[in-house]
């Protein structure tokens, strides 16, 4: 009995392992306009505006100084993302820690024998529900980093 246990458990553990891939694929997909807004838009600008301040009128602390207030809106964007990134994961990370714990509570229990499928069923309802949370995410970052419905 024991032996079919573990290879049950085996066959979820890579199922969940494929479905934790399904929500890094869609946050990288649906984030990848973002991300280029930033990386070509933004990056684009800071180099402009970084190469304007090479000037031999100037100092080598006001051009470091330009340079740095040029960085602002990359570094300021990134941060945005970053932090919105960061609290996603972590509500996934939470909601995945419920699951985990009424695992182990029902392993605790006596006659459970649905536990590994009650453990699947739930990862899979909490991803789902944090991938549907990405679109309006990735809204609140094109309004916040003011990329029109084109970019």
């Amino acid at each position: 009995m024991n032996h079919i246990g573990n290879a049950e458990e085996q066959i979820v553990t890579e199922r969940l392992r494929r479905k934790l891939n399904e929500v890094n694929s869609s946050a990288q997909q649906q984030l990848s306009g973002v991300q280029d807004h930033i990386n070509f838009t933004l990056q684009k600008a800071y180099f402009k505006c970084a190469y304007s301040c090479f000037d031999r009128s100037r100092t080598q602390d006001e051009i470091s100084n330009c340079v740095e207030h040029c960085s602002v809106p990359v570094m300021q964007s990134q941060n945005l993302v970053e932090g919105e990134m960061a609290k996603f994961q972590e509500r996934l990370q939470r909601a995945l820690m419920v699951c985990q714990d009424k695992y182990e509570s029902s392993k605790l229990q006596p006659g459970q024998s649905k536990s590994m499928t009650d453990l699947e069923s739930c990862v899979n309802q909490s991803i789902d529900d944090s991938i549907k949370t990405l679109p309006s995410l990735v809204d609140r970052l094109k309004t916040s980093l003011g990329m029109n419905d084109s970019t």
